[in-house]
Parts: structure tokens; sequence; C-alpha cells
């Protein structure tokens, strides 16, 4: 639901979209039947211009912002032409505020949903992106920007520790900073039964000042899909680690619609480490796709090792399954999806998911 508009300026012409999301991806609880939030945390309000030659010289600069009753991110990126077989560059700038309901929040319900911990991230970064020209398969992106992290509680005052007591920075100060070299490389492969992809993902903090934070952490997706008969198997494998410095808001957080169904954002545990592994078979119903589930997540025993602790201090098991089953439906107004899932406490959780709508 939005609104488009083109002005002229001069020979340039800059495209204005404006959007209005009803994102249902929360769950609702059953027995009571309740929500998880106010409906008006749902709404996403989005702001996009393009300007697609600003110096005459076919220069683009993009600025969109996101903004939610709880978060908001703003981004600024500008390019400049380059030969195709020459890396892309981007130069952005890019704020955003969120709640850090992964690490902090508090499970409630039997582990299937997550209150607020009253802690939220302000991120401010600047850089560079480079993306390299990409070959028939393989893909590659590179990023090297300035981080500047800085919780902020309910009220939108700086804190540098949580509810506890415990720090929620590496510095134990009110904010962290550090220089961040990101590199990912992604794999794709596919055909009329089947397809393969993987992505890498590594970050190394650079030690530009004996305060900023030094760490490596690495990342690996790796899904498949295959066709089986009128049905569709679709498999995924997860995990990652951090060695050296780290803040809370680092950790891997397991839990939630993105990893492990039936449980909270985070309820599961939060971690050094994580290995998350999913699995969905999808059939056709008639004008619906059904589909049934298995989930499931580990911080490979690794939660004591975040500083805090902060999982363990909420009583995260630390590992996790959710399994169930779900109806999907495409139409022209947008994807509609609804998942049942139930959780290793016999806590049960439905989602309604919608995306992609017409504007």
């Amino acid at each position: 639901m939005g609104a488009q508009k083109s002005i002229h300026a001069g020979k340039a012409k800059i495209d204005v979209n404006v959007d209005l999301t009803h994102k249902l991806c929360a769950s609702l609880m059953l027995t009571p039947f309740r929500s998880t939030g106010s409906p008006f945390s749902l709404i996403i309000g989005s702001l996009y211009i393009k300007h697609p030659n600003l110096f005459g010289g076919s220069e683009k600069l993009d600025l969109s912002w996101d903004k939610g009753l709880y978060d908001s991110n703003i981004l600024v990126a500008y390019r400049r032409p380059r030969p195709e077989w020459l890396s892309q560059q981007s130069f952005v700038i890019q704020h955003s505020i969120s709640p850090e309901i992964g690490i902090h929040g508090v499970p409630m319900e039997n582990f299937s949903r997550s209150g607020s911990g009253g802690v939220n991230l302000s991120r401010l970064s600047v850089g560079l992106d480079l993306n390299e020209p990409a070959s028939s398969k393989w893909s590659s992106a590179t990023s090297i920007k300035f981080e500047h992290v800085g919780p902020v509680n309910d009220d939108g005052r700086s804190i540098s520790r949580d509810i506890d007591g415990f720090p929620v920075t590496c510095s134990g100060n009110s904010h962290d900073s550090m220089v961040v070299l990101r590199q990912e490389s992604r794999f794709a492969k596919a055909n009329d039964c089947s397809f393969s992809r993987l992505s890498l993902q590594i970050e190394q903090g650079i030690p530009v000042l004996s305060k900023w934070l030094i760490f490596n952490r690495f990342k690996f997706i790796a899904s498949k899909g295959v066709k089986l008969g009128p049905a569709f198997l679709l498999t995924s494998l997860t995990g990652g680690s951090i060695v050296g410095d780290m803040a809370p808001y680092q950790a891997f957080a397991i839990g939630g619609l993105g990893t492990v169904r039936g449980y909270g954002e985070g309820a599961v545990g939060c971690g050094r480490s994580c290995l998350i592994a999913n699995s969905e078979l999808t059939f056709p119903l008639n004008m619906f796709e059904g589909a049934v589930f298995l989930d499931c997540g580990t911080d490979l025993g690794s939660g004591h090792h975040v500083p805090g602790n902060p999982g363990l201090r909420q009583g995260k098991p630390g590992s996790g399954i959710g399994l169930g089953y779900g109806l999907r439906f495409k139409s022209q107004f947008g994807h509609f999806q609804v998942d049942y899932a139930i959780n290793a406490f016999q806590q049960k959780t439905v989602y309604f998911g919608i995306s992609n709508l017409a504007s």
C-alpha cells in the first residue's frame, strides 16, 4: 500500500515512493488468543527517494527511511558509474535504532515469545560497499565501514548496563567504536528440478585504535531445494562463530520466525557460536500450498562465553526444536502465510505473515 511520484528536476527524473505496510509477521498466542504486542508495532512506514543523475554524469543517489513504532532505519547511498568489469562502489551512510530483543529479551509463555529487556541499539555506520562483477555461479561483495554502536533504553537515553547491572558494550562505556571489513561470497546453481545456494560471510574488526574492537566473525548459510513430484523439499543449515573482542549484541540469537519457529525471538539462546537446521516440505492444495516443517537450533554450549551471560541469566535452554504445519497463498495483492508451530515445551504458536503487498 503506497504511492509513487516522479519529479522532473532539469534533465533528471527523481523517483519518490511512499509505502505504508502492515507487516503481520509477529506471533499470535493460542489459549488464550493474544497478540505479542500492539497492532501499531507491526506497521512500517517507508520512504524511498532515487535520483538517477545527480551531477549530470549518471551518478545515483538513493535515500530510504523505514520507520516503525519501536525501530527506524535511514540509509543514504551514492554511486558513481563504472565499467561493468570493475567493482561497483557505493558510499553509504546508515543509522538505525532497533530493540535488542534477540539477546536481552525476556522469554515468556514457555519460551514461545520474548518481552523487551529494556535494551535498544543505536548504530551509525559510514563507509564503502564494493560489489564484484558476478560470474555464472559466484558473486561477492566487500565493505569497509566505521561503526559507532550505542545502547539506549526504552526512553532513548544512553546506557552502559542492562537491568541486571551487566555491561551491554565491550568497552563497558556507553558506546563501542570499530572499523569492520566485511566480505561475502555467494554461490547459486539451479535447474528445473533443484537448486543449491551457499553464502559465506566474514567480518573482521580492524584495530585502527587500541580501544576499538578486534574480532573475527564467521557465518555460513547452505540451502538445498529438491522437487519431489508435485512437492518441494527445502533444507538449510546455518552456522557461525565469533572470536576476539565481543559485545553482547554481537552474539548469535537463536529462536523466532527466521531460525526456530515455536520460540520467541532469541528465546532458544544466544552464544558465540550457533548451528541451525531447517527443513520444509511444501505441496499443492487446490488454490493453496500446504507445508510441514521442522526447525532446530543450538548455541553449541557457547552461551556462557557471551559477556554478561544474558542467555543463561534469562534461563534460555541453549537448544530447541520446533515443528508444525502451515498454508501459503500467493495472489496479485501479496503473499500470505500462516504457520502453526509447537516447541519442545508443548507451547503452540500461530504466525501470520503478509509480504510483497501490492502498491
